[in-house]
């Protein structure tokens, strides 16, 4: 899907900061072309420090043609320059329902326009992000998709409340190609692990409370938990709109902690739109999260990661017929003979477990999107899904977007394995010398049973 019309240096004005990922920056729309209102434009990013990987795939190697070959609309794509378009509708929406998945409409973009809008949005961003990337101003189409802040077009209608959630993986390996010194992989999140690492290197000001096997868990209760501890530690999992402006969580990804003023003008404002004090909010939250079922469909898209990045990486130097970096520093013998099978796996075999396994990264560093208004008592029929929220007798229509579904890079499988590496290291090292979260949730081995 292609838009007509480029969009001009005249144009820029009209397009202000939404926020940003690693990849790509988000711009709202405020000006008053009917095709444009209610919508976001998804606006490519390039690292200004070159010796970094590309968070995303921009264009195929020739490895990557052959991992992704047997879908010529993805080939097709890299050629128009619309890769994330195309791997959104027809590799992640196969996976997480094309309900929940919007892959938008490119529109073509003057260099100008890109120019002006990096000038504008300049201020807007956090200083963390302006150092690490700017607008690739040589691209000539962003994507616009839908604004899964809001609920249509028109966002003077009935208050819209929307929270993006980044979920991240939501279950514990149990893969045999661990290493046994590895193992703790099996009983602590990877979340938990990271925190750790992040805090040390001075990434985040204080661990996160909140744990992804309770908002993945399948339990009201436990998914309350979870909601109930992004409130306190936001950092880039977590974010508030009202009527499409946020009112809570980072701009970039970068608050990692919440003044107590500021939490208390995001329930301002939430109570003075929606009337729900934070109980009530996250009762619904928690209540759509649970019937959608969305978060169901993520993990199991995250579970193709059955091998593990210790399994995968060895098939990574299949693809590229590379001799293994890993194998040649390993001393235990059962394991050994282990990789060594890996490393027997046909071209075929090792190219499918690669293909799940960069998905899988996919489905863990994406977003969700969920949006709610309340919906005009005595109307029954509507295209949405409601829930009914007890304590103050209102029904809502909900939707549920995820977001944020690039595929990413081949060439950052050696990247994984080593951040995989040195976030296990450092916690088997120092877990016992760990600050705490207050009040932290530390039941991480409680769902190995019951998720597999």
């Amino acid at each position: 899907m292609e838009m007509e019309g480029v969009l001009q240096a005249g144009d820029a004005k009209d397009w202000v900061y939404k926020g940003e990922g690693a990849a790509n920056l988000i711009l709202s729309y405020t000006g008053s072309s009917p095709s444009m209102l209610g919508k976001v434009l998804r606006v490519k990013k390039i690292l200004k420090d070159k010796s970094q990987l590309a968070p995303s795939c921009m264009v195929f190697s020739s490895y990557e043609q052959l991992l992704w070959g047997h879908i010529p609309e993805l080939v097709d794509s890299v050629k128009q320059d619309c890769l994330a378009q195309a791997y959104a509708v027809h590799v992640m929406s196969k996976h997480l329902g094309a309900s929940h998945v919007d892959g938008g409409v490119r529109v073509a973009v003057s260099r100008e326009f890109l120019e002006l809008v990096e000038k504008n949005v300049l201020s807007s961003r956090p200083s963390w992000r302006v150092n690490a990337s700017s607008i690739d101003s040589t691209a000539d189409a962003a994507l616009l998709i839908a604004d899964h802040s809001l609920f249509s077009g028109n966002p003077k209608g009935s208050n819209c409340i929307a929270v993006e959630i980044k979920a991240k993986c939501g279950f514990l390996p149990l893969s045999e190609y661990i290493s046994k010194e590895n193992s703790i992989k099996k009983q602590v999140t990877r979340y938990k692990m990271h925190q750790h690492l992040k805090f040390h290197q001075g990434e985040i000001s204080k661990t996160s409370e909140y744990n992804p096997l309770d908002l993945f868990s399948g339990s009201k209760e436990r998914i309350c938990m979870a909601i109930k501890s992004f409130f306190s530690t936001p950092q880039n999992n977590f974010r508030v709109f009202v009527n499409g402006s946020l009112v809570f969580g980072g701009m970039g990804g970068g608050a990692d902690n919440v003044l107590p003023a500021e939490k208390d003008k995001c329930l301002e404002d939430l109570s003075k739109v929606s009337g729900l004090e934070l109980p009530d909010f996250i009762e619904l939250l928690s209540e759509a999260i649970f019937r959608s079922g969305v978060l169901g469909k993520l993990l199991t898209t995250q579970k193709l990661d059955d091998h593990d990045i210790e399994g995968a990486i060895h098939l990574y130097y299949n693809i590229i017929s590379q001799p293994c970096l890993v194998c040649k520093d390993i001393t235990d013998a059962e394991l050994l003979s282990k990789y060594t099978l890996l490393h027997s796996f046909s071209l075929d075999k090792s190219l499918k477990i690669i293909r799940d396994f960069l998905v899988s990264a996919t489905a863990k560093d994406c977003s969700l999107m969920i949006s709610f208004r309340p919906r005009d008592s005595g109307t029954t029929d509507s295209e949405y899904d409601s829930v009914f929220l007890e304590s103050v007798k209102q029904t809502y229509d909900y939707k549920a977007y995820f977001v944020d579904l690039d595929v990413k890079p081949l060439e950052k499988m050696e990247h994984y394995f080593k951040l995989d590496q040195k976030i296990v290291n450092f916690y088997t090292r120092n877990r016992e010398i760990m600050p705490s979260p207050k009040g932290s949730n530390t039941k991480d081995t409680s769902l190995i049973k019951l998720q597999h």
